[in-house]
C-alpha cells in the first residue's frame, strides 16, 4: 500500500515487524487510552486534515475496537489489521511530564504569597479569520474589549502586577519555582491549608513565546542539557535566588488555569483534548502536525519505567499539547501525579523515534475500506 498524496512527505511507509519493541508492548493498555476518544467528544476537530479522523471514520474503528478490546493479543490485532504504521523520517526529541502536587491556600497571606491565575475575561485565540492586520507574528492569542484587541502582559510584567486588582488568583502558593513549573506542566494538585484538594488545569495563556529557561542557561555556559533536567534547573535556582526571577522573566509565556472538578480523584488531570491523561500513554504533541488522537510508536533511550532494563518503545495516544512542544516529531509523555512522577518525568530529555499509526481508511480514501 503507498501512501497516499494527503500525507506529508516525512512520513514513510514501514511494517510492524520493523518497529523495534512493538511485539513486547503492552497492546491493551495503548487500546484503553485511544478508547477514550469513542466517547462523544469534540477533540479530534484540531490537526491537519489529511491525518483527522472523520466522525464516521472513529465510529467504525471504535466499533472494531470493542471486540479487540480482549487482552493485549486482541489489542495487537486490532492494531495491525486497522492501521499502517509510518516513520517519521526527521530526527525526534521526546520530554516527560507531569501533575506535579504542592501545598497553596486559597486566601492570600505571607506564607502563601505567589498566585496562580484565571484567565482574564476577553482572552482570544488568534486565528487567520480574527487575527488583525498587521498583528505581531509571534502573539498567539490577545484581549478583546470591545472591538479593539490588544497584547497581554507578558510573564515579567505579570509579575510586576499588571494583572493585581482583577480578582484573577485562583490560589496562592508559597513557592514562585513550585509556581513556575506549575506553569510548564499545565497543571497540578493542590493541597489546600483547609485540608480540601483543589485540581488545576490549563486554561489560555498569554501567547507570547515559550523560552525553556533550561536551555538559556545551557547556552551561557552555565551547564550541559545533561546538567539541567528538572531536577537540575530547581537545584540551580535554589543555589541562585538573586538570579532567579530574572531568568523566570525571560520566559515570556505566562499560563492561565482554571479549578477542574469533571474528573475524579483517581483520573488524571485533563489535557488539551479535553480527556483524562493516561500514565505511560498520554503524549503532547504539537497539534499543527499531528491531530489529537493520533496513535504514535515512541521508542527512546530511556529505561521504560514498568519494565526494568528494558528501553522505553510505546504505543501513545497523542491527547495533550504544551508551549514547548513544536514539530512534527516532538513529543512530551505524561508519567503521572506527584513526586515519584516528576522525577520520572525530569529524567526524559533523549532522542526518539516516532511511528505514526495512520488508518487505512485515511491512506484508501474511502472510509469504508477496511470494513
Amino acid at each position: 500500500m503507498q501512501p497516499g498524496p494527503q500525507l506529508p512527505e516525512q512520513f514513510q511507509q514501514i511494517s510492524f515487524a520493523g518497529l523495534a519493541g512493538w511485539d513486547q508492548d503492552d497492546h491493551s493498555a495503548a487500546l484503553a487510552s485511544f478508547l477514550r476518544f469513542c466517547d462523544p467528544s469534540d477533540a479530534l476537530s484540531e490537526g491537519p486534515q489529511a491525518l483527522r479522523l472523520q466522525p464516521d471514520e472513529l465510529a467504525r474503528l471504535c466499533s472494531a475496537a470493542q471486540t479487540g478490546n480482549d487482552g493485549s493479543a486482541a489489542a495487537r490485532r486490532f492494531f495491525e489489521s486497522r492501521f499502517t504504521p509510518f516513520r517519521i523520517t526527521e530526527p525526534g526529541f521526546v520530554t516527560g511530564y507531569y501533575e506535579p502536587e504542592v501545598a497553596a491556600s486559597r486566601r492570600k497571606s505571607e506564607v502563601f504569597s505567589v498566585p496562580l491565575h484565571k484567565k482574564p475575561a476577553g482572552l482570544e485565540i488568534l486565528m487567520p479569520e480574527n487575527r488583525p492586520e498587521n498583528w505581531p507574528a509571534h502573539l498567539s492569542h490577545g484581549r478583546r474589549t470591545g472591538q479593539t484587541l490588544s497584547e497581554l502582559p507578558d510573564r515579567g510584567a505579570i509579575m510586576d502586577g499588571a494583572l493585581d486588582g482583577e480578582e484573577l488568583e485562583l490560589a496562592w502558593l508559597a513557592d514562585p519555582v513550585d509556581a513556575y513549573f506549575i506553569h510548564v506542566q499545565g497543571s497540578a494538585r493542590l493541597r489546600m491549608t483547609d485540608g480540601s484538594v483543589m485540581r488545576v488545569g490549563y486554561a489560555g495563556k498569554t501567547g507570547h513565546p515559550y523560552t525553556g529557561i533550561g536551555r538559556l542557561l545551557v547556552t551561557r555556559g552555565e551547564g550541559t542539557p545533561e546538567d539541567f533536567t528538572m531536577a537540575g534547573l530547581r537545584a540551580w535556582l535554589a543555589n541562585h535566588p538573586d538570579r532567579r526571577d530574572d531568568l523566570f522573566r525571560e520566559n515570556r509565556s505566562y499560563i492561565f488555569f482554571r479549578e477542574v472538578t469533571e474528573t475524579g480523584p483517581d483520573e488524571g488531570p485533563v489535557g488539551a483534548a479535553g480527556l483524562p491523561l493516561t500514565p505511560g500513554r498520554s503524549l503532547a504533541i504539537d497539534p499543527q502536525h499531528l491531530p489529537y488522537g493520533a496513535l504514535v510508536f515512541v521508542a527512546a533511550g530511556f529505561e521504560d519505567p514498568d519494565r526494568a532494563g528494558k528501553t522505553f518503545a510505546r504505543l501513545v495516544v497523542a491527547d495533550d499539547t504544551g508551549s514547548a512542544i513544536k514539530g512534527r516529531a516532538r513529543g512530551d509523555i505524561f508519567t503521572g501525579s506527584g513526586e515519584t512522577a516528576g522525577q520520572i518525568a525530569g529524567a526524559i530529555r533523549h532522542k526518539a523515534e516516532f511511528t505514526v499509526l495512520v488508518p487505512n481508511s485515511r491512506l484508501s480514501g474511502n472510509a469504508a475500506a477496511t470494513d
